[in-house]
């Protein structure tokens, strides 16, 4: 057995189904569901209905594009990748609020299944696709409703505590959100599968842009443009080597996610109504602040289910966004970087990211 998957590159792993797929899975949604809501709202706003109809196609395709990227992630056949696109769609259709979970459980399964008898026949043209197909569907139909509304409801456990406890919810959705920005997986998936948006949302949104503007800041005598440029629009995760070596470089970000969530609940009441994708973005291609954008011009489906309504943004509103995105977490993750590297907890060169 250890023989046949071992050749079969079947791996029961954390890593691989825990980092490498739900990080595909987010790229998936990124090339779907965000890009289609960035372009449709565009369309909107500018009256272009040709963009709205773009946007709304790239839409309607993000439970496919999640199962393909999945199975990219795994390293599944061609047969078998393609296969994923139906099981994508059933899966993220029949999850509901839930289908990203849905879709992350069951493409992987669907995807092994398909690469166990990938090549094992003469008819493989028909197998494959056939078992891909065949079992990917049947748990879409049998255990994705379940998933989905069991998603859906710890979702909405942390909207409500949020908005029940908006201070204390407001440091541990940012500190624990922005944290996983950083770490090896995708907070982005994470935030999707369980509809992160609202107020809880806006303090994911604050904790991830803590994390990539504060290392983009507080790293650039070392790094210079090209590492505030490639953290703060790109990622922080390019820091994961240096907190291996040494984890107090991750304390400045952390407190100043710990700092910037409870002001974007309690004082700016600020919420995040796009996709809910973007809540766990931060500053990525600037698509946090453009989810608080969209969902102030035109709430997301999921924001609409828990209440959420278009409003004219006020001077207040962007003061909010723009302090809580961007001023805050430089200034916050500057000081506070300023004051390790004085108790000697932070050293020259322990930002510096791999060449």
């Amino acid at each position: 057995m250890k023989e046949f998957l071992k050749r079969k590159n079947i791996e029961f792993s954390a890593k691989r189904y825990g980092i490498d797929a739900l990080g595909a899975m987010a790229q998936g949604l990124f090339c779907s569901l965000l890009i289609g809501t960035i372009i449709s709202t565009l369309g909107q706003q500018l009256a272009i209905q040709y963009l709205i109809d773009i946007g709304n196609y790239a839409k309607s395709v993000s439970g496919p594009a999640m199962a393909v990227a999945i199975g990219y992630a795994l390293k599944a056949d061609p047969m078998v990748l393609f296969s994923l696109a139906a099981v994508g769609w059933a899966a993220n259709a029949e999850g509901g609020a839930g289908g990203p979970l849905a879709v992350l459980i069951i493409a992987i399964i669907a995807a092994e299944c398909g690469k166990a008898v990938s090549k094992e026949t003469k008819i493989d043209i028909l197998v494959t696709p056939g078992v891909t197909i065949l079992i990917g569907v049947a748990l879409a139909k049998v255990i994705a409703p379940p998933i989905g509304a069991g998603a859906s409801a710890f979702g909405n456990m942390i909207d409500q505590a949020t908005r029940l406890q908006p201070f204390w919810m407001g440091i541990a959705v940012s500190v624990l959100v922005g944290v996983a920005l950083t770490l090896p997986i995708s907070s982005a998936a994470i935030c999707q599968v369980l509809k992160l948006t609202g107020l809880a949302g806006g303090a994911a949104v604050a904790g991830c842009c803590a994390q990539m503007v504060g290392f983009a800041v507080m790293s650039f005598r070392e790094n210079r443009w090209g590492g505030l440029v490639s953290q703060g629009l790109g990622t922080s995760m390019l820091q994961m080597p240096n907190i291996v070596r040494n984890p107090r470089i991750w304390i400045p970000a952390t407190l100043a996610s710990a700092i910037t969530g409870p002001i974007a609940t309690c004082v700016f009441g600020l919420q995040m109504n796009g996709a809910a994708i973007n809540s766990g973005m931060g500053t990525c291609g600037l698509c946090g602040p453009i989810g608080v954008w969209t969902g102030w011009l035109a709430p997301s489906k999921d924001a609409l289910a828990k209440g959420a309504v278009a409003i004219a943004p006020t001077g207040f509103d962007w003061l909010g966004m723009l302090l809580i995105c961007f001023v805050l977490p430089a200034l916050l993750s500057w000081i506070f970087c300023e004051i390790c590297r004085k108790l000697g907890w932070i050293k020259e060169g322990d930002l510096l990211l791999p060449q």
